[in-house]
């Protein structure tokens, strides 16, 4: 019997047919670790891991990342772009309307699409992204002023 191969990242970008570049693997180990990270936090911490990066290799890098199915990009209303590696299980998420922390939430059925249009107006729907607003339990119990 095999044991399983758990691909490296490397493995990963090569297999979604993008250029291997240690800006690239630490970008997407960044992303991974973050928990819906902003783009200035990811440039830091691929910075962290290799070094000088500019913004504008990392807004590259994320574009060719999104566009593979590698990372999932996130725009809550009124806020900057956000990024996360959970891929691919078509999950929603919770949003705080006065801190905007992000927080993930599986689907409500369970696969995609977890949600059916009413009216589908003839598309073949194979995803729903459904961001749920409210306060967080901080930010719900904290004193008002």
């Amino acid at each position: 019997m095999t044991a399983s191969h758990t691909p490296t990242t490397a493995e990963e970008l090569r297999g979604a047919g993008l250029r291997v570049t240690a800006a690239r693997v630490a970008l997407l180990e960044t992303v991974r670790a973050g928990d819906h990270l902003g783009v200035e936090a990811i440039a830091t911490g691929v910075r962290d891991r290799v070094g000088h990066v500019s913004l504008q290799a990392v807004y590259e890098a994320l574009h060719a990342l999104t566009a593979a199915g590698l990372v999932r990009r996130l725009e809550p209303a009124g806020s900057p772009a956000r990024f996360e590696g959970r891929v691919g299980d078509n999950h929603h998420h919770l949003v705080c309307r006065s801190c905007g922390v992000v927080a993930d939430v599986d689907c409500a059925v369970g696969e995609a699409p977890c949600l059916s249009a009413s009216d589908d107006r003839g598309f073949a729907v194979d995803e729903a992204e459904v961001i749920y607003w409210g306060l967080c339990a901080p930010c719900s119990t904290a004193p008002s002023s």
